[in-house]
């Protein structure tokens, strides 16, 4: 028998990512899903149970190379990161599960072929709370850091290329990073892949950049307004359909961009724990107050790429989620929003 290493993860109560290894006999190195068993843990230590009745199933939907225990040692074969959903004690849909509804307005919407695109936005922190290696509180830098090089104004290249590294490695659809607005501020993005596929991805992506920063001692923040007289942190997600992506696509963008309104409320009271506290107007944001769509600008709710603009067909931005925001969400409310919302 071989013996793979399989290292099970799953969203807690608080949108949090747990994990826990075990150790599989198998006359096999490359599993499937269905080689993989579902297990359980103690609910009562995740806020998704009470002490009495404390276990939660975990049930596997997704498999990725392990980057953290990927090669043969002593008898160990190949790592798998296991991706999984959450039941109950009676095998019913726990609360917390929210990947059970993306996958119900999935398949109703499978004839649109929806694609999405995701972009992570975090910070990183040290272990006094302060962003990573700013030598002071006050510090001054902001807008120089997007993008940026160079030891005086670009801090934790060193984590986000790690991570990089690791997601490839893990086959996660990851497709670039870079330095954000705030110092010590980073965004990698994901995509363009299905509804399912995307949510998988950035989660299990989230759960390899919380492993990466445990080398640095350090860690990252997700919250969508940490420090408030800097940049707030979103998932800005784009989004098209098979209609959009072809000749004529812009004119069912802006009929897309109408129906977003009239479901605006709706969808901001689920992007986000915090979220308003960076919706404020303010550092290229919309108020989440108001709701408008444009062209280039990142001061809506909706953005409209030049780039779609000039080629009349593509995708559309929308910049609301925060950082925290759980995918699975996301990418339901705006598939149902697109394909079901009457104008």
């Amino acid at each position: 028998y071989m013996k793979v290493l399989l290292e099970y993860v799953w969203i807690d109560a608080y949108q949090n990512l747990r994990s826990k290894i075990k150790i599989l006999n198998s006359e096999k190195n490359n599993l499937e899903l269905e080689d993989i068993s579902e297990w359980n843990y103690d609910g009562s230590s995740t806020g998704q149970a009470e002490g009495h009745e404390s276990d939660i199933i975990i049930r596997p939907v997704r498999l990725f190379t392990n980057p953290f225990h990927n090669v043969y040692y002593k008898g160990i074969g190949l790592g798998y990161l296991v991706l999984c959903q959450t039941f109950d004690k009676d095998n019913k849909i726990h609360p917390t599960n929210k990947r059970i509804g993306c996958v119900e307005i999935y398949e109703k919407c499978k004839e649109y072929d929806f694609w999405f695109g995701m972009e992570q936005e975090y910070i990183i922190v040290d272990k006094s709370g302060l962003p990573y290696k700013w030598e002071r509180p006050d510090r001054v830098f902001n807008s120089d850091s997007y993008c940026s090089v160079g030891g005086d104004r670009c801090y934790g290249r060193e984590i986000s290329e790690e991570h990089l590294h690791k997601c490839l490695e893990a086959g996660i659809s990851i497709c670039g990073t870079n330095a954000e607005v705030m110092t010590s501020q980073w965004e990698y993005q994901i995509g363009a892949v299905d509804a399912l596929e995307v949510s998988d991805h950035l989660w299990m992506s989230r759960y390899i950049m919380n492993k990466v920063t445990e080398k640095y001692e350090c860690s990252v923040t997700f919250l969508p307004k940490p420090f408030a007289d800097y940049a707030g942190s979103g998932l800005h997600t784009n989004v098209s359909t098979k209609e959009m992506r072809e000749e004529g696509g812009l004119e069912h963008i802006y009929k897309a961009c109408e129906k977003l309104r009239l479901t605006h409320k709706k969808h901001i009271d689920l992007y986000g724990e915090g979220n308003n506290n960076r919706l404020t107007g303010k550092n290229e944001t919309c108020s989440y107050e108001e709701y408008k769509y444009g062209v280039r600008n990142r001061g809506c709710s909706i953005r409209i790429p030049l780039s779609v603009y000039n080629d009349k067909k593509g995708y559309l931005e929308d910049r609301r989620p925060g950082s925290n925001a759980d995918p699975y969400v996301i990418t339901s409310l705006l598939m149902e929003s697109i394909v079901f919302q009457k104008l």
